[in-house]
């Protein structure tokens, strides 16, 4: 049997990239290292795991650690491991993508984080590592799901208008949907609860808000229901 022991090993961290939804659109949380390498610089938050926990156990450490954010919706997204990725060592580093409603979300940087912010998509500052590689892998990601998966669900507010809703299909997507056939479909899947509320504080009339039906969706989907938008 070879001795494991005469081989070197990489060093394996975690990587989050963490998106939230505003007025603005889609955003990304972000941190300023303060440690090198590239000190002052933004980067993804994430850190290296420990021998005594598992990569989704690290990944929610990290974001706990670095920006105070806890997170409910986390999915592994791509191993990146490129040699000269690091150049402090060879390091793996094993990505995540997670979803949260921004406005319950307030980051506060701690731990080797300077600061800790969100920036829009498309107007992010230049990152450390290859974070933008990771960046871009994990915007295709949500892409590709939000159209399959209910997902975006997680980025809106509990209770929401079909405006708000088509905007965050519009903005995920990068593209304008017909206001009409987005409606039709959505509203034909029967996942929406119609509530007594309205949106306020609104320069618009004020529209009608609706939940997502969460036990429906899940009972629909033994019986072979497809989310497809």
């Amino acid at each position: 049997m070879t001795n494991p022991s005469l081989y070197p090993r990489p060093a394996l961290t975690v990587d989050c990239v963490v998106f939230g939804l505003d007025q603005q659109g889609l955003q990304v949380l972000l941190i300023q290292r303060d440690v090198p390498p590239f000190a002052g610089e933004w980067a993804l938050p994430g850190g290296f795991v420990r021998l005594d926990e598992s990569l989704d156990a690290a990944a929610r450490r990290e974001l706990s650690e670095e920006t105070g954010v806890r997170i409910e919706y986390l999915e592994q997204l791509y191993t990146f491991g490129a040699v000269d990725r690091d150049p402090r060592e060879r390091v793996v580093t094993v990505a995540y993508y997670a979803l949260v409603k921004l406005a319950s979300h307030a980051p506060v940087a701690a731990t080797d984080a300077r600061a800790a912010q969100w920036f829009p998509i498309g107007s992010t500052p230049k990152v450390a590592f290859d974070h933008e590689q990771i960046l871009t892998a994990a915007l295709e990601r949500l892409r590709g799901k939000l159209r399959r998966k209910p997902v975006g669900f997680d980025l809106l507010p509990p209770r929401f208008s079909l405006r708000q809703l088509q905007q965050l299909y519009e903005q995920v997507l990068g593209r304008e949907l017909d206001k009409r056939n987005f409606r039709k479909k959505i509203l034909g899947m029967d996942l929406l609860v119609e509530t007594d509320e309205r949106e306020s504080g609104v320069a618009h009339r004020a529209a009608r808000l609706y939940r997502f039906d969460v036990k429906k969706y899940q009972r629909l989907c033994l019986q072979g229901f497809h989310f497809e938008v």
